[in-house]
């Protein structure tokens, strides 16, 4: 029970403030009674497979992504047309240039897009890789993503 409720008052947090490290979550929990070691919150941060990336302010921030459903919502939708620069197919892959600091977010976005024939999406800090099987799924894949960062 504990852990759940901890692990809430993290999202919480990250949702409310731009929590950049470890030691400044563990001071906002502390303020919120909760009474953790590092090593907790470092295994929570995990658990909750949080990620970091590049806020307003040109720092980095903690942030969570629900992987629990398979379509995108429509604040990723957002974040992409913020931060994707181009999107190029090259043979199989589609190559994905994003803003520095949020390739890692556009990839699990990408990821959670659950493109048919997709066998693996790998970010980077400015670039995104989608391999897909054949050139016919990476043309239909750049497409896709064209259509959505159009809507």
């Amino acid at each position: 029970m504990a852990r759940t409720a901890r692990q809430s008052k993290i999202l919480e947090i990250i949702a409310a403030k731009e929590i950049e490290t470890q030691e400044e979550l563990a001071r906002e929990l502390a303020l919120a009674n909760f009474d953790i070691t590092q090593a907790t919150i470092s295994r929570d941060i995990k658990e909750l497979g949080l990620i970091k990336v590049l806020s307003e302010n040109k720092k980095y921030k903690y942030a969570y992504i629900d992987n629990s459903t398979q379509s995108i919502s429509t604040k990723h939708t957002s974040v992409l047309k913020e931060v994707v620069i181009s999107v190029k197919r090259a043979m199989n892959l589609v190559v994905v240039k994003v803003m520095r600091g949020s390739g890692n977010l556009v990839s699990v976005s990408i990821d959670k897009l659950n493109f048919e024939n997709v066998v693996g999406v790998i970010g980077g800090d400015e670039c995104v890789f989608i391999a897909c099987l054949t050139e016919d799924d990476a043309n239909n894949v750049e497409v896709k993503i064209n259509k959505l960062l159009e809507e």
